[in-house]
């Protein structure tokens, strides 16, 4: 990848955090803010809101890191690079997410973290959270419901790319972020649309498919009235119909 990095820049003061409207938000209503409340502990204090570029880099493959990124607002993926230039996205990153659970324990993350859209971000200093974690009940749930819902994902990413074919790959794909989106109230949940602004490389670089079949794949989706997609929506015309597709009950 030849994306360079571009500078983080703070861009709002520390009481406030930008919320998945785009505009700003208090702390306890912040995606992002279930992370920094934790008591007797300085890292929330200075903690200031990054701000990254759609396509920029917000953290690095084996580089050394004492903090933990938080996504605020927008979309960002995990990404692994291949040696002949293909990538395999581990996950997509929203709102609320931690770009992995196990940054809070080794100091270089395992795959490069990209911005899909403009991203707004928090670091949480590593040590300092892991002062709070051994002494906050509630913190350490928290932790460790993330890290098991991580592990899920990720076995559940090897059998779609195992075993299951291109139609349940990407309906799996779509309505597992739906589910995410949807815990973070993020869904028109009278027409069960949601913002999506993957393109059909993400989707492909998610899927282990190409560019050429996840379109031959969403074109048969609209044709078969199960979703609708505009541009950053897409909509899911009839649920019931698309799990079946996904195989999900």
């Amino acid at each position: 990848m030849n994306a360079r990095v571009r500078p983080a820049t703070a861009v709002d003061p520390p009481a406030q955090a930008a919320c998945a409207n785009g505009g700003t938000c208090e702390r306890d209503i912040c995606p992002a803010a279930a992370w920094s409340q934790v008591p007797d502990t300085s890292f929330q204090s200075g903690q200031s809101t990054l701000s990254v570029a759609a396509r920029r880099i917000i953290c690095r493959e084996q580089e050394l890191h004492d903090v933990v990124p938080v996504i605020c607002e927008g979309w960002a993926a995990s990404v692994v690079m291949l040696s002949d230039g293909s990538r395999q996205i581990l996950s997509f990153l929203l709102p609320g997410d931690i770009v992995s659970a196990a940054l809070f324990f080794d100091v270089r993350p395992h795959c490069l973290v990209e911005a899909i859209t403009d991203v707004r971000y928090r670091n949480i200093k590593r040590a300092e959270f892991r002062t709070a974690l051994f002494t906050n009940r509630d913190l350490f749930e928290r932790l460790l419901k993330t890290w098991t819902k991580e592990t899920l994902r990720a076995d559940q990413l090897i059998v779609d790319l195992g075993r299951r074919t291109a139609d349940e790959r990407i309906a799996r794909l779509i309505l597992n972020l739906a589910e995410r989106l949807s815990e973070r109230g993020m869904v028109q949940s009278a027409t069960m649309e949601i913002d999506f602004p993957l393109r059909q490389h993400h989707i492909a670089d998610a899927t282990g498919l190409t560019p050429v079949h996840v379109s031959k794949v969403l074109t048969e989706f609209r044709r078969s009235g199960l979703i609708n997609i505009s541009d950053r929506a897409l909509t899911i015309v009839d649920p019931v119909a698309f799990r079946r597709v996904a195989q999900m009950r």
